[in-house]
């Protein structure tokens, strides 16, 4: 796989206190990917881009929320989002990833 469908693929970590908590406990990372990504896909790149061992991944699609503005209604994107956890005694720099 080439750098350019690497960063296609894993668009975003995401970042919170839920997800900054799932660091500390149990070394899960959170990441905003592709919605055609596969679980293969996604360990093999986050294994590439981090320098890391992936122990495994859960992928669960997001629904878009309905908003409105302006008195219009409108449907905010679906996305999807992947749950990576690393090995014992691995651990990542999710916001310096490799260039």
């Amino acid at each position: 796989m080439n750098d350019a469908k690497l960063y296609a693929l894993i668009r975003a970590p995401r970042v919170s206190e839920k997800t900054a908590r799932l660091q500390e406990v149990s070394n899960q990372y959170a990441f905003e990917v592709s919605t055609d990504a596969t679980k293969a896909d996604i360990k093999t790149a986050v294994e590439k881009l981090f320098d890391v061992k992936v122990e495994s991944v859960n992928v669960l699609n997001v629904k878009g929320k309905q908003k409105a503005f302006r008195n219009r209604n409108g449907r905010r994107g679906d996305w999807r989002k992947a749950y990576v956890t690393l090995a014992d005694g691995q651990s990542s720099d999710v916001m310096n990833a490799k260039a």
